[in-house]
């Protein structure tokens, strides 16, 4: 069962715990399914890359992990603070993200 989420792609969010606790970063993946995103520069981990083909080089290459959706809280574009979102319908029947904290659209 697929879960809602509370972070989309593209939001800019922040880490509540872990090793990369208190940084920012853009979500470039989410998995409902999971019930975790990925996360621009966040949970990097180390992995090593074969050569497959005669000219491919080999090594080790730095590559975002995902981390748990419940760990991360979203960041408001307009005051800048992380906030927990709420609902809100307009009038033309759009429901649309609202910041908790200064009541801006998201």
């Amino acid at each position: 069962m697929n879960k809602k989420m509370h972070v989309k792609k593209g939001d800019t969010i922040v880490v509540l715990s872990g090793k990369d606790k208190g940084k920012k970063g853009k979500v470039l993946t989410v998995i409902p399914k999971k019930e975790s995103v990925i996360v621009e520069g966040i949970a990097m981990a180390v992995k090593h890359k074969k050569p497959r083909k005669a000219g491919d080089e080999g090594g080790l290459i730095n590559q975002e992990t995902a981390i748990k959706v419940c760990k991360v809280m979203l960041s408001c574009p307009k005051c800048g603070r992380s906030t927990r979102i709420g609902r809100q319908v307009l009038e033309s029947g759009e429901i649309v993200r609202v910041c908790k904290r200064c009541a801006e659209i998201i």
